[in-house]
């Protein structure tokens, strides 16, 4: 196997090996922080829905979900590393990794803002099809007939979804939601290489930190006036979020990736909910058959991940969160 190229320095890995466990895993107490996370994450981009529809912009949202979110990310590094919180790899590394984040998610929000919510769900999850793509051509890594097959796979079931009949059908919401998802694998190609030297919440915590100044230089055109009830959605948005990462951090520190990965498809599940009692809106039959082919591609993909390359499992949810899965 052709070793690949690492986007930060080799002589940083060799300060900090992998943590062990302090403890015994416990996985039923893991599958459920993650379901509980799943639920707080289409929380959080139903509020972004609701928001938007209000006249919330994106970069509003953004900008929030980011602020209120910050106390959350802060107190999980703390509580975790202590004052250890300056990060180990090149600062640039985390800059990029921000950058990277916050075009994620203001694409993430405009394809929950266009497309009903289990349909951006759905497409969301795609994350794991382009990292593939995007592992082969710019690290040049070797990609087998299983994992070509699995992307093909997933492409299908985004096409089924996206059927002539239906109202996503080469819309701007389809566009946007994919391009978010192609983005939020950039950002999990960053995340390979520097998760190898920080911990996930000084991870979080650098990118909730940096991302705020240039966000905040944004609201000077942004923001707008809100009123009582948009200042509490748009707290509910942020905590949330927040609140997420958090449980994912758990949830992996708990039990083992094998088990609670999967629970992350979960959160179709409450954007279906979500989008029937707030929109009416309920799935097409094709929106099913779709989402259950990208979840096969997406699971497949981590698992010859984890079997071929002994390399941890990347998990869409974790990446559109924000967090450094």
């Amino acid at each position: 196997m052709t070793s690949r190229p690492t986007l930060v320095s080799r002589g940083s890995l060799s300060r900090r090996g992998p943590a062990p466990r302090p403890h015994a895993d416990r996985p039923l107490y893991a599958i459920t922080l993650r379901l509980l996370a799943m639920l707080m994450l289409a929380t959080t981009y139903a509020i972004g829905k609701i928001l938007v529809e209000r006249g919330a912009n994106l970069p509003e949202i953004v900008f929030y979900r980011q602020l209120f979110a910050f106390p959350i990310a802060a107190i999980g590094a703390f509580a975790t590393v202590g004052l250890a919180v300056m990060p180990r790899a090149p600062l640039r590394t985390h800059a990029t990794r921000t950058a990277l984040g916050m075009t994620g998610m203001l694409f993430n929000y405009g394809a929950v803002a266009l497309l009903p919510l289990a349909e951006a769900t759905s497409i969301g999850f795609t994350m794991p099809i382009f990292a593939t793509i995007l592992s082969a051509l710019l690290l040049r890594e070797r990609t087998g007939i299983h994992r070509w097959s699995a992307v093909a796979l997933g492409f299908a079931g985004v096409v089924i979804m996206a059927h002539p009949e239906s109202a996503n059908f080469a819309s701007w919401g389809l566009i946007v939601a994919l391009t978010g998802a192609l983005v939020t694998a950039l950002v999990a190609i960053v995340l390979r290489d520097l998760g190898r030297i920080d911990e996930a919440p000084v991870i979080v915590f650098w990118f909730t930190l940096l991302s705020l100044p240039p966000l905040g230089l944004l609201m000077l055109w942004f923001a707008q006036p809100h009123g009582a009830l948009d200042w509490l959605l748009l707290l509910g948005l942020g905590v949330s979020g927040g609140v997420a990462q958090l449980l994912m951090t758990a949830s992996l520190k708990w039990g083992p990736v094998s088990i609670v990965i999967p629970m992350d498809y979960s959160q179709m599940i409450w954007a279906t909910w979500a989008g029937w009692l707030f929109w009416a809106s309920w799935p097409l039959p094709s929106t099913w058959v779709g989402a259950a082919l990208i979840a096969v591609s997406g699971l497949y993909i981590a698992w010859r991940e984890r079997v071929r390359r002994g390399a941890p499992i990347v998990s869409p949810a974790e990446d559109r969160a924000g967090r450094s899965g």
